[in-house]
């Protein structure tokens, strides 16, 4: 019987069908290990301490590059646990305690390559008994992938749900450790989903699972492309380095392939055969006849190919919303689903962390964002700004451990946009938080406008936002949206900041 999943468990499919070794060898090209005889595998794992009987341990390099532990070091451990064969790189192979265990080892120069292609086989190739959407991009991949998933289920399919905050499996929530896990985690959800029913998965499709391999193996129905603006480049070399991470979505792998074109980096994708999506400009789908609620919902007609036009309507404000629920209207469209049923969907879809109103009957606006990047903190205070008369009150912070050109940018793009910006802590990580905030307030600084304060606790920073606001101001609590932890060096303390908004609004004198 399969365990129940824990934060360390990953889900893996109640039923399995053992594959033979030797097919996964000739997977890969390769020849069969003399040990392989009768050998077969029920799953896969990069972990060791996550091995169950009969399983392929991948033992990879480190990414951390030479003197840091290869994943080879922990084949004991693996093998104590039932491992059934080991895939590995050369440089593991002459490290596996394996000469006398009869283990049967594939060698492979890039086993981080291929573990999702052998991972997909091992679960019964899992992507072609399911359409998956999967969506790229720097902002928007969070509200798209539940926009899509809502629509699609008003159009009549079983969904599932894998992203940033929560993987969905139909009625079931499971908190997500990773935007986009690892493969062979990966191949099993999906595996799981295919045994549950689940018939349309939007995902989101990070840069690093693209780079890293995560997502081999998938055949996506759609591949989507929102944007691209300066993130993660603690990882990528650079803008270009990041550009090409996210453009190996489009190398095949996507029968239909959809890109907004309304970035220099979008326009480079686009090509015959590609959907493109823009807001206003000339494009498959646009939106027209745009127009704003006070409590900042939108409506539009939305244009789309072959004269194929719908009315729509999204309740999130900012313009930025009206281009991803175009996109994932041209997503479902593309998948084959009714325009105006996925319509229906769209329009009733609400995103946690993103643009998130906290309504305590307040006079003021108070908005929770997951904005923690810089053009993704100009588009929500731009959004926040045409919706109020008074101020706006911003309490941002960046995080440890990432890239840290960002932090004065972001500092900047606050305090351009804000009347009181309010420096405080997010998840400062390993490094030191006031080194973070000095960078974010220098940028800050430079940009001039906003009056500044720093206040390290970020409870405290919220409350002095919600303090000094007045009726008709907006107090917007940037950068952590829908977490529920704050990771301050090895520890992630409990911390929503829509909890300790609702709180402190609940104690503010009516």
């Amino acid at each position: 019987m399969t365990p129940p999943p824990t934060s360390t468990t990953p889900l893996r499919p109640t039923l399995t069908t053992p594959v033979p070794l030797a097919a996964l060898a000739e997977l890969l090209g390769l020849a069969v290990p003399s040990a392989a005889t009768g050998a077969a595998v029920t799953g896969a794992t990069l972990r060791a301490q996550q091995v169950r009987p009969g399983d392929l341990f991948a033992a990879l390099p480190s990414m951390g590059g030479a003197g840091r532990p290869h994943g080879a070091d922990f084949a004991g451990d693996a093998l104590a646990a039932g491992a059934a064969a080991v895939l590995t790189d050369p440089a593991g192979a002459a490290r596996l305690p394996v000469a006398d265990a009869g283990v049967p080892v594939l060698v492979h120069p890039e086993p981080r390559a291929v573990l999702g292609p052998l991972a997909a086989r091992i679960h019964g190739d899992p992507s072609s008994r399911m359409a998956v959407l999967g969506i790229t991009g720097t902002s928007g991949k969070t509200t798209i992938a539940y926009l899509l998933e809502e629509g699609l289920r008003a159009a009549g399919a079983a969904t599932g749900l894998l992203g940033t905050v929560e993987t969905r499996i139909g009625p079931q929530r499971l908190p997500s450790a990773f935007t986009t896990p690892e493969a062979p985690d990966l191949q099993a959800l999906l595996a799981v989903m295919v045994e549950r029913g689940v018939t349309h998965l939007p995902m989101e499709v990070s840069s690093h699972a693209l780079a890293l391999g995560r997502v081999g193996g998938i055949g996506f129905a759609v591949g989507a492309f929102s944007n691209l603006s300066q993130d993660h480049l603690d990882f990528h070399a650079g803008m270009e380095d990041y550009f090409a991470a996210k453009a190996l979505l489009f190398d095949g792998r996507a029968a239909r392939e959809v890109v907004c074109v309304d970035d220099d980096w979008g326009r480079r994708l686009a090509a015959p055969g590609r959907v493109t999506v823009s807001l206003h400009g000339m494009a498959d789908w646009r939106a027209e006849d745009i127009e704003a609620a006070h409590s900042g919902a939108q409506t539009f007609r939305a244009l789309g190919p072959d004269g194929c036009e719908v009315a729509m309507a999204v309740r999130l404000p900012g313009s930025f919303n009206v281009t991803d629920a175009l996109l994932a209207m041209a997503c479902g469209h593309a998948a084959g689903a009714d325009p105006r049923l996925l319509a229906r969907g769209i329009g009733i879809a609400e995103v946690p962390g993103r643009m998130q109103r906290v309504d305590r009957g307040q006079d003021f606006l108070a908005v929770v964002d997951y904005a923690h990047k810089p053009a993704a903190v100009a588009a929500l205070l731009g959004a926040v700004r045409v919706q109020v008369q008074g101020r706006v009150i911003v309490v941002l912070g960046c995080g440890g451990d990432r890239d840290t050109a960002k932090r004065p940018r972001m500092g900047a793009e606050a305090a351009r946009a804000a009347d009181l910006l309010i420096v405080t802590d997010d998840n400062p990580r390993s490094e030191d938080p006031a080194e973070i905030r000095a960078a974010v307030l220098r940028g800050a600084r430079e940009a001039g406008h906003a009056e500044l304060r720093e206040i390290g606790d970020r409870a405290a920073a919220i409350g002095a936002a919600v303090a000094v606001a007045r009726a008709g101001d907006a107090v917007v609590v940037a950068g952590k949206g829908h977490e529920t932890g704050q990771q301050v060096g090895d520890v992630t303390h409990p911390f929503s900041d829509a909890d300790v908004l609702a709180d402190l609004l609940d104690r503010e004198p009516g």
